[in-house]
């Protein structure tokens, strides 16, 4: 289903905006007094939430849909097993608790397959009341692994790795495992689009599943202006173009929200969107509403005016990517550890992240988050490259170059050295390349500069048959970004360039300690794992880690509740959405 906003929706939603948020509301019901009179009644509040589009479904996966539901307006409407908080740690949701390991919530079997087992809060029902059982977890999982639903079937960890998912009574959900999965006691953590195993109303659904009109079944209502949920709000009115409402779910397993309302308006335009939440019209900015230039604006204004707060959750992980295959490869120099140390010692990380973040960036020196609580034994395992010219100068003598007369490095064997920094598609991108070539020149590296084009990008030979450097991005969560940089995973022709290991990088000990890292269930030996993984990759340098992308989500003051997410998370800021306020 595409998105049905324009112009028209637009100026709907706008006006949808100043006459719901003008006009008068019905009073919130409120118990007797104390001497049996009625007590003085609230006003109900409702949250307006922007968002850069409006979503195709609300169902975390929508049958029929490009791919995941992980857009903002998912979570009002849903509830899962667990919570994902900022910190990106587990917390039981829906489930009495999580399934923890040598166990018998947690089983490992010999021939390496698992099972883990969940039993769910008494009581819990869907939005129209009827009791939610176990089975609508088992039966979920058959819609998401049928073929003929559209569901895309290329999704990651967990629901691809699922053997079964039975429910042996109304209260359990048993999943069995085709092999050891480390993260089977939290499903949302396979990635930030990974809503895990999301149940389906079987007594909405069962019947035209049954009934196997493939056609019909991903277009059905449901998904859309009838979705039925379990989360915080239930859905009250959709108005295509305009807005998404929902209203506080009594039901909510963790209780009432504390914001009667919510309304979700879809922004096409930025500058709308900027003059809209300037005026008020909305208290929170979903990610991509405003550009991160309009977001940091907004808090200057707020930094002297106390009118807001600028929140933000990582999105993706930025760094510059070397060559390693022979045939792309334009300066045989970059195949030297010592030159690749050498440039990371001449990058500017900081100057780098002032000119995309503007002093709000996250630095990273490893594609594991610093914000995470294991955090500092990677930290104590990994080589850093602060920025020091003079270190570049005794790495590139010790590889044999010396600054020639014109500034440049040069050696006897080599020649000058000279290579490509190539941009990937976005100015963003183009900004990062110039920044870091102009500051590799001065250092004294023959730089030139290149970009790809949209055609190119969408081209995986081409994304990979740069020639010295490219800037790259990847998503964030520590089993993507690990993957990346794994010999399986190098594009080449016999996987028509898809592989995410781009720069053709190859090291047997880093795939050694990324299979472990993806098998090993003790949490320690995990840790020791990620330090592994961390310490390798920092020595041997096939990139180098800059910082997160970043999501950013401007909120008035007038809403309390959503704070930053540090760690990468599906849910971001909106993970604790039933405990907001609005004064």
């Amino acid at each position: 289903m595409s998105t049905r906003s324009g112009s028209v929706g637009l100026s709907l939603a706008l006006l949808g905006v100043v006459t719901m948020s003008c006009a008068p509301a019905a009073p919130a019901t409120s118990p007797a007094g104390p001497n049996g009179g009625a007590q003085v009644e609230r006003e109900p509040r409702t949250a307006v939430i922007a968002l850069n589009s409006e979503p195709a479904g609300l169902a975390a996966l929508n049958p029929g849909a490009s791919g995941f539901g992980a857009n903002f307006a998912v979570r009002p409407f849903s509830a899962f097993l667990e919570l994902v908080d900022e910190r990106g740690n587990g917390r039981p949701y829906l489930a009495e608790g999580l399934p923890q390991l040598n166990t018998d919530t947690w089983r490992v079997f010999p021939d390496g397959r698992m099972e883990t087992r969940y039993r769910l809060k008494p009581n819990l029902t869907w939005h129209d009341r009827a009791p939610l059982s176990a089975d609508d977890f088992a039966f979920a999982w058959r819609v998401y692994t049928t073929p003929e639903v559209g569901v895309p079937q290329g999704f990651s960890a967990p629901i691809s790795i699922m053997e079964e998912v039975l429910a042996p009574d109304s209260t359990t959900v048993v999943i069995t495992w085709k092999r050891l999965y480390p993260d089977a006691n939290l499903l949302q953590s396979g990635g930030s689009t990974n809503l895990g195993l999301a149940p389906l109303p079987k007594h909405i659904l069962e019947g035209p599943y049954a009934a196997a009109n493939w056609d019909t079944f991903p277009n059905l209502p449901f998904w859309t202006t009838e979705f039925v949920g379990l989360g915080p709000y239930r859905l009250d009115r959709w108005e295509a173009g305009a807005f998404i409402e929902g209203v506080a779910f009594d039901g909510h397993v963790l209780g009432r929200p504390k914001i009667d309302r919510i309304r979700l308006v879809p922004y096409t335009d930025r500058n709308t969107a900027y003059a809209s939440m300037r005026a008020g019209a909305y208290q929170l900015a979903s990610q991509q509403v405003l550009t991160f230039e309009q977001a940091l604006n907004l808090k200057r204004e707020w930094d002297t005016t106390n009118g807001g707060a600028f929140l933000f959750t990582p999105a993706s992980t930025r760094h510059f990517l070397f060559q390693f295959r022979p045939e792309f490869l334009g300066s045989r120099a970059l195949m030297d550890v010592r030159v690749r140390r050498a440039l990371a010692h001449s990058l500017d990380k900081v100057a780098l992240s002032d000119a995309l973040w503007s002093g709000e960036g996250v630095l990273l020196d490893s594609i594991f988050s610093p914000q995470t609580d294991y955090f500092p034994v990677i930290d104590r395992a990994i080589v850093k490259y602060p920025y020091d010219v003079r270190v570049t100068e005794r790495l590139m003598g010790e590889a044999g170059f010396a600054r020639g007369a014109d500034g440049f490095y040069t050696s006897p064997g080599e020649g000058r050295l000279s290579f490509d920094v190539r941009a990937t598609v976005g100015p963003e991108s183009e900004s990062e390349r110039s920044t870091a070539a102009s500051g590799w020149r001065q250092a004294g590296f023959d730089v030139t500069e290149s970009a790809l084009s949209i055609a190119q990008f969408a081209d995986g030979m081409a994304r990979a048959s740069f020639e010295g450097m490219t800037t790259n991005t990847q998503s964030a969560p520590e089993l993507t970004m690990s993957a990346s940089f794994v010999t399986s995973q190098t594009a080449r022709p016999e996987n028509r360039w898809n592989g995410i290991n781009r720069g053709g990088w190859s090291n047997a000990e880093y795939d050694r300690a990324v299979e472990a890292f993806n098998t090993v269930l003790d949490p320690n030996e995990r840790t020791q794992q990620r330090a592994a993984i961390a310490r390798i990759f920092s020595e041997e340098l096939p990139g180098v880690i800059l910082y997160f992308n970043l999501n950013v989500h401007p909120r008035l003051a007038a809403l309390t509740g959503p704070g930053n997410a540090s760690a990468v998370s599906t849910l971001g800021v909106a993970w604790n959405m039933h405990e907001w306020e609005m004064r």
